[in-house]
Protein backbone atom coordinates (compact mmCIF):
# COMPACT_ATOMS: atom_id res chain seq x y z
CA UNK A 1 0.00 0.00 0.00
CA UNK A 2 2.85 2.39 -0.33
CA UNK A 3 1.44 3.86 -3.16
CA UNK A 4 -1.70 5.25 -1.51
CA UNK A 5 -1.60 8.55 -1.40
CA UNK A 6 -3.71 10.27 1.35
CA UNK A 7 -6.74 11.06 -0.27
CA UNK A 8 -7.45 7.82 -1.73
CA UNK A 9 -7.22 5.71 1.37
CA UNK A 10 -11.03 7.44 2.26
CA UNK A 11 -13.95 9.22 0.64
CA UNK A 12 -12.59 12.88 2.34
CA UNK A 13 -15.54 14.55 0.99
CA UNK A 14 -18.46 12.17 2.76
CA UNK A 15 -19.06 13.13 6.10
CA UNK A 16 -20.40 9.64 6.83
CA UNK A 17 -16.79 8.00 5.88
CA UNK A 18 -15.03 9.88 7.99
CA UNK A 19 -17.04 10.03 10.77
CA UNK A 20 -16.70 6.14 10.54
CA UNK A 21 -12.56 5.87 10.01
CA UNK A 22 -12.50 8.50 13.35
CA UNK A 23 -14.49 5.84 15.27
CA UNK A 24 -12.10 2.76 13.94
CA UNK A 25 -9.35 4.94 15.08
CA UNK A 26 -10.47 5.73 18.57
CA UNK A 27 -11.10 1.63 18.48
CA UNK A 28 -7.70 1.40 17.94
CA UNK A 29 -6.86 3.45 20.47
CA UNK A 30 -8.64 2.07 22.51
CA UNK A 31 -11.13 -0.83 21.78
CA UNK A 32 -13.81 0.10 24.53
CA UNK A 33 -13.62 3.69 23.67
CA UNK A 34 -17.39 5.09 24.27
CA UNK A 35 -17.81 6.83 20.32
CA UNK A 36 -20.78 8.43 21.28
CA UNK A 37 -19.82 11.68 22.27
CA UNK A 38 -17.76 12.32 19.60
CA UNK A 39 -20.33 10.97 17.17
CA UNK A 40 -22.67 13.53 18.54
CA UNK A 41 -20.72 16.35 18.29
CA UNK A 42 -19.69 15.65 14.81
CA UNK A 43 -23.22 15.41 13.88
CA UNK A 44 -23.88 18.51 15.60
CA UNK A 45 -21.13 20.32 13.68
CA UNK A 46 -22.24 18.94 10.15
CA UNK A 47 -25.55 20.61 10.72
CA UNK A 48 -24.32 24.32 12.13
CA UNK A 49 -22.16 24.12 8.79
CA UNK A 50 -25.61 23.42 6.81
CA UNK A 51 -27.48 26.18 8.87
CA UNK A 52 -29.63 23.81 10.64
CA UNK A 53 -28.74 25.53 14.17
CA UNK A 54 -31.10 27.51 15.88
CA UNK A 55 -29.69 31.07 15.24
CA UNK A 56 -27.17 30.46 12.97
CA UNK A 57 -26.34 30.51 8.79
CA UNK A 58 -24.91 28.23 6.88
CA UNK A 59 -21.03 28.62 6.10
CA UNK A 60 -20.69 30.98 3.56
CA UNK A 61 -16.89 30.71 3.75
CA UNK A 62 -15.41 28.46 0.85
CA UNK A 63 -11.77 27.83 2.18
CA UNK A 64 -13.01 27.68 5.62
CA UNK A 65 -15.87 25.51 4.86
CA UNK A 66 -17.11 22.57 6.60
CA UNK A 67 -14.53 20.31 4.30
CA UNK A 68 -11.71 21.67 6.48
CA UNK A 69 -13.32 21.01 9.64
CA UNK A 70 -13.81 17.55 9.11
CA UNK A 71 -10.38 17.10 7.23
CA UNK A 72 -9.60 19.28 10.67
CA UNK A 73 -11.17 16.64 12.73
CA UNK A 74 -9.50 12.98 11.42
CA UNK A 75 -6.11 14.65 11.07
CA UNK A 76 -6.24 15.64 14.63
CA UNK A 77 -7.91 11.68 15.58
CA UNK A 78 -4.64 10.44 13.70
CA UNK A 79 -2.03 12.70 15.74
CA UNK A 80 -3.92 11.42 18.66
CA UNK A 81 -3.35 7.61 17.81
CA UNK A 82 0.38 8.74 16.20
CA UNK A 83 0.80 10.48 20.23
CA UNK A 84 -0.59 7.32 21.86
CA UNK A 85 1.70 4.67 19.79
CA UNK A 86 4.51 6.89 20.65
CA UNK A 87 3.62 6.69 24.05
CA UNK A 88 1.76 9.39 25.15
CA UNK A 89 -1.37 9.22 27.26
CA UNK A 90 -4.54 10.31 27.20
CA UNK A 91 -7.74 9.54 29.07
CA UNK A 92 -10.91 9.07 26.97
CA UNK A 93 -12.29 13.01 28.02
CA UNK A 94 -8.64 14.61 26.97
CA UNK A 95 -9.42 12.64 23.25
CA UNK A 96 -13.39 13.74 23.32
CA UNK A 97 -12.26 17.35 24.34
CA UNK A 98 -9.25 17.67 21.51
CA UNK A 99 -11.68 16.13 18.77
CA UNK A 100 -14.60 18.52 19.81
CA UNK A 101 -12.20 21.54 19.47
CA UNK A 102 -11.04 19.99 15.80
CA UNK A 103 -14.89 20.42 15.06
CA UNK A 104 -15.76 24.01 16.43
CA UNK A 105 -12.23 25.60 16.07
CA UNK A 106 -13.23 27.86 12.86
CA UNK A 107 -17.51 28.46 14.19
CA UNK A 108 -16.04 32.27 14.20
CA UNK A 109 -16.70 32.42 10.34
CA UNK A 110 -20.53 31.34 10.77
CA UNK A 111 -22.56 34.38 10.94
CA UNK A 112 -25.60 34.79 13.16
CA UNK A 113 -29.31 35.30 11.41
CA UNK A 114 -29.48 38.62 12.16
CA UNK A 115 -26.07 39.29 10.42
CA UNK A 116 -27.15 40.22 6.27
CA UNK A 117 -23.89 41.96 5.79
CA UNK A 118 -21.19 40.20 3.34
CA UNK A 119 -19.94 37.00 4.41
CA UNK A 120 -18.25 35.48 7.62
CA UNK A 121 -14.89 36.14 5.90
CA UNK A 122 -15.04 39.25 7.33
CA UNK A 123 -14.34 37.49 10.10
CA UNK A 124 -11.17 36.71 9.76
CA UNK A 125 -9.00 38.39 12.12
CA UNK A 126 -11.46 37.88 14.70
CA UNK A 127 -12.43 34.50 14.11
CA UNK A 128 -10.58 32.74 16.69
CA UNK A 129 -12.03 34.96 19.63
CA UNK A 130 -15.51 34.10 18.07
CA UNK A 131 -15.10 30.40 17.82
CA UNK A 132 -13.70 30.39 21.93
CA UNK A 133 -16.65 32.20 21.99
CA UNK A 134 -18.98 29.90 20.57
CA UNK A 135 -17.39 27.22 22.36
CA UNK A 136 -18.22 29.10 25.92
CA UNK A 137 -21.68 30.00 24.66
CA UNK A 138 -22.34 26.24 23.45
CA UNK A 139 -19.56 23.75 24.86
CA UNK A 140 -22.51 22.34 27.12
CA UNK A 141 -24.39 21.12 24.39
CA UNK A 142 -21.60 19.40 22.86
CA UNK A 143 -20.96 17.35 26.28
CA UNK A 144 -18.43 19.10 27.68
CA UNK A 145 -18.08 20.73 31.54
CA UNK A 146 -16.85 23.85 32.63
CA UNK A 147 -13.15 22.50 33.22
CA UNK A 148 -13.57 20.71 29.46
CA UNK A 149 -14.52 24.43 27.93
CA UNK A 150 -12.23 26.00 29.72
CA UNK A 151 -9.54 23.94 28.51
CA UNK A 152 -11.22 23.99 25.40
CA UNK A 153 -10.39 27.65 25.02
CA UNK A 154 -6.69 27.46 25.48
CA UNK A 155 -6.70 24.43 22.94
CA UNK A 156 -8.70 26.74 19.81
CA UNK A 157 -6.33 29.80 20.59
CA UNK A 158 -3.08 27.53 19.62
CA UNK A 159 -4.57 27.72 16.01
CA UNK A 160 -4.12 31.41 16.45
CA UNK A 161 -0.78 31.81 14.15
CA UNK A 162 -0.45 35.32 15.75
CA UNK A 163 -0.43 34.13 19.47
CA UNK A 164 2.70 33.07 21.20
CA UNK A 165 1.83 29.54 22.63
CA UNK A 166 4.09 30.13 25.10
CA UNK A 167 2.20 32.89 26.91
CA UNK A 168 -1.25 30.70 26.75
CA UNK A 169 -2.32 29.27 30.00
CA UNK A 170 -2.90 25.77 29.84
CA UNK A 171 -4.72 23.48 33.01
CA UNK A 172 -2.28 20.77 32.41
CA UNK A 173 0.61 19.06 30.24
CA UNK A 174 -1.59 17.38 28.12
CA UNK A 175 -3.78 20.25 27.35
CA UNK A 176 -0.94 21.91 25.97
CA UNK A 177 0.32 18.82 24.36
CA UNK A 178 -3.55 18.59 22.49
CA UNK A 179 -2.93 22.42 21.80
CA UNK A 180 -0.06 22.02 19.41
CA UNK A 181 -1.99 18.80 18.05
CA UNK A 182 -4.73 20.93 16.84
CA UNK A 183 -2.58 23.92 15.98
CA UNK A 184 -0.60 21.18 13.80
CA UNK A 185 -3.91 19.29 12.87
CA UNK A 186 -5.27 22.21 11.62
CA UNK A 187 -2.28 23.33 9.27
CA UNK A 188 -2.13 20.09 7.96
CA UNK A 189 -5.71 19.57 6.84
CA UNK A 190 -5.60 22.74 4.67
CA UNK A 191 -2.33 22.34 2.87
CA UNK A 192 -2.12 18.54 2.23
CA UNK A 193 -6.21 18.86 0.88
CA UNK A 194 -5.94 17.94 -2.90
CA UNK A 195 -7.63 21.28 -3.59
CA UNK A 196 -5.86 23.39 -1.20
CA UNK A 197 -3.83 25.45 -4.11
CA UNK A 198 -7.63 25.87 -5.61
CA UNK A 199 -8.61 27.04 -2.72
CA UNK A 200 -5.77 29.55 -2.19
CA UNK A 201 -8.17 31.50 -4.54
CA UNK A 202 -10.88 31.62 -1.96
CA UNK A 203 -8.78 32.12 0.38
CA UNK A 204 -7.51 35.21 -1.38
CA UNK A 205 -11.11 36.60 -1.42
CA UNK A 206 -12.01 35.87 1.70
CA UNK A 207 -9.09 37.70 2.75
CA UNK A 208 -9.70 40.73 0.63
CA UNK A 209 -13.61 40.95 2.00
CA UNK A 210 -11.52 41.16 5.76
CA UNK A 211 -9.12 43.56 4.38
CA UNK A 212 -6.89 41.29 5.66
CA UNK A 213 -2.93 40.62 4.73
CA UNK A 214 -2.55 42.82 2.24
CA UNK A 215 -2.52 40.61 -1.02
CA UNK A 216 -2.34 42.84 -4.72
CA UNK A 217 -4.82 39.94 -6.21
CA UNK A 218 -5.20 36.39 -6.31
CA UNK A 219 -1.47 35.80 -7.74
CA UNK A 220 0.30 37.66 -5.12
CA UNK A 221 -1.06 35.38 -2.49
CA UNK A 222 -0.20 32.42 -4.44
CA UNK A 223 3.35 33.58 -4.98
CA UNK A 224 3.47 34.09 -1.20
CA UNK A 225 2.67 31.14 -0.18
CA UNK A 226 5.63 29.67 -1.42
CA UNK A 227 7.50 31.29 1.38
CA UNK A 228 4.15 30.77 3.84
CA UNK A 229 5.27 26.86 3.47
CA UNK A 230 8.80 27.52 4.94
CA UNK A 231 7.46 29.70 7.72
CA UNK A 232 4.83 27.05 8.27
CA UNK A 233 7.45 24.13 8.15
CA UNK A 234 9.26 26.06 11.46
CA UNK A 235 6.58 26.81 13.03
CA UNK A 236 5.37 22.47 12.87
CA UNK A 237 9.12 22.29 13.97
CA UNK A 238 9.57 24.54 16.91
CA UNK A 239 6.95 25.91 17.93
CA UNK A 240 4.52 23.20 17.56
CA UNK A 241 6.69 20.22 19.08
CA UNK A 242 6.74 18.50 15.90
CA UNK A 243 3.82 17.02 16.41
CA UNK A 244 3.29 16.28 13.06
CA UNK A 245 5.63 13.56 13.87
CA UNK A 246 3.01 11.45 15.32
CA UNK A 247 1.31 11.12 11.73
CA UNK A 248 4.08 8.58 10.82
CA UNK A 249 3.27 5.63 13.55
CA UNK A 250 -0.30 6.56 12.76
CA UNK A 251 0.10 5.12 8.99
CA UNK A 252 2.07 2.72 9.46
CA UNK A 253 -0.18 1.03 12.60
CA UNK A 254 -3.81 1.67 10.46
CA UNK A 255 -2.60 1.54 6.89
CA UNK A 256 1.00 -0.28 7.15
CA UNK A 257 2.45 2.78 4.81
CA UNK A 258 5.60 3.75 6.45
CA UNK A 259 5.53 7.53 6.00
CA UNK A 260 3.83 10.65 6.32
CA UNK A 261 0.89 10.71 3.59
CA UNK A 262 0.37 14.71 5.38
CA UNK A 263 4.17 15.71 4.00
CA UNK A 264 3.74 14.09 0.76
CA UNK A 265 1.10 15.45 -0.37
CA UNK A 266 1.69 19.13 1.22
CA UNK A 267 5.38 18.40 -0.79
CA UNK A 268 3.53 17.93 -4.13
CA UNK A 269 1.43 20.96 -3.87
CA UNK A 270 4.44 22.84 -3.14
CA UNK A 271 6.28 21.87 -6.18
CA UNK A 272 3.54 22.27 -8.42
CA UNK A 273 2.51 25.49 -6.73
CA UNK A 274 6.65 26.72 -7.87
CA UNK A 275 5.82 25.35 -11.36
CA UNK A 276 2.85 27.41 -11.53
CA UNK A 277 4.40 30.90 -10.79
CA UNK A 278 6.71 30.79 -13.09
CA UNK A 279 5.02 29.53 -15.83
CA UNK A 280 5.79 32.03 -18.70
CA UNK A 281 2.42 32.29 -19.48
CA UNK A 282 1.43 33.47 -15.93
CA UNK A 283 -2.61 32.64 -16.92
CA UNK A 284 -1.93 30.50 -13.26
CA UNK A 285 -5.97 29.84 -13.17
CA UNK A 286 -5.36 27.66 -15.86
CA UNK A 287 -2.98 25.23 -14.28
CA UNK A 288 -5.64 25.04 -11.04
CA UNK A 289 -8.32 22.43 -12.70
CA UNK A 290 -9.27 20.54 -9.58
CA UNK A 291 -13.42 20.30 -8.53
CA UNK A 292 -14.15 23.05 -11.07
CA UNK A 293 -12.77 25.80 -8.10
CA UNK A 294 -11.96 27.98 -10.94
CA UNK A 295 -15.50 28.10 -12.54
CA UNK A 296 -16.81 28.81 -8.90
CA UNK A 297 -14.17 31.62 -8.63
CA UNK A 298 -15.10 32.86 -11.91
CA UNK A 299 -19.06 33.04 -11.73
CA UNK A 300 -18.52 34.28 -8.56
CA UNK A 301 -15.43 36.83 -8.59
CA UNK A 302 -15.41 37.23 -12.25
CA UNK A 303 -12.11 36.62 -14.57
CA UNK A 304 -8.71 37.76 -12.59
CA UNK A 305 -8.23 39.46 -9.45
Amino acid sequence: MNDKQLYNLIRMDSTEAVLEEVRVILDLIAPNFNTAPVASSFVKTVELYKGNCPGYQSCNTEYHDLRHITDTFIAMARLVHGAVLNGKTFNDRQIVLGLVTALLHDTGYIQEKHDHEGTGAKYTSSHIQRSIDFLQLYGAEYGLSDEEILAGRAIILCTDLAVDISTIKFSTSKIELLGKMLGTADLLAQMADRTYLEKLLFLYHEFKEAEFGGYENELDLLRKTIGFYDFIAERLKTTLNATNRFMVSHFASRWNIQTDLYHEAIEKQKNHLKQIVKAPDLDYRSHLKRDRVVEKIRKKFGDYD
